[in-house]
């Protein structure tokens, strides 16, 4: 055909991208946040990879102009509806957006979160460190956000600990 006209049809056509774009949303909020806020090299390799695997995909027999642009129009259109959505659902919000997950509690780390969020402890010290804490005795909360990024609120005042014998 034409450098403007698609070889499938318009309908084929948004309905791959809308499929494609589905399942990604949901792939990518399955693995969990720590992907998206805190990229590794395995990280971009792996949203390298993927976007390679899905471009067929999208565009299918498909190499024309107005063939990707209608694709990367329906995902742009798309997209805009579900930030739409889910600023407007609470419920919807809840369900496609990661919460918060506590990492340290007055001064102590909890293992099990930083295991279910895949975050190691190095990864936990250099966050810290970021935020110019020295000693996990002085974080009253950190906190891994929605993001990926690692929120540290610092006790105000002397960390929790032992009273002073004497």
């Amino acid at each position: 055909m034409g450098l403007f006209v698609p070889d499938i049809s318009v309908a084929e056509k948004i309905l791959r991208s809308v499929v494609v774009y589905l399942f990604l949303l949901v792939a990518f909020r399955l693995t969990g946040k720590r992907q998206v806020g805190q990229l590794t090299p395995f990280d971009l390799v792996l949203l390298l990879l993927i976007s390679n695997v899905v471009q067929n995909a999208v565009i299918g027999n498909d190499n024309s102009l107005g063939g990707g642009l209608l694709g990367a129009a329906t995902i742009l259109l798309l997209n805009l509806l579900v930030v739409e959505i889910t600023y407007r659902s609470k419920r919807l919000r809840r369900l496609l957006e990661a919460t918060p997950t506590i990492l340290v509690h007055n001064g102590k780390v909890l293992h099990q979160n930083l295991a279910r969020e895949r975050v190691t402890m190095e990864d936990l010290l250099a966050a810290l460190r970021r935020n110019g804490v020295a000693d996990i005795a002085h974080v009253r909360i950190a906190m891994l956000e929605e993001n990926g990024g690692i929120s540290v609120i610092l006790h105000t005042g002397e960390p929790p600990g032992p009273l002073p014998s004497g």
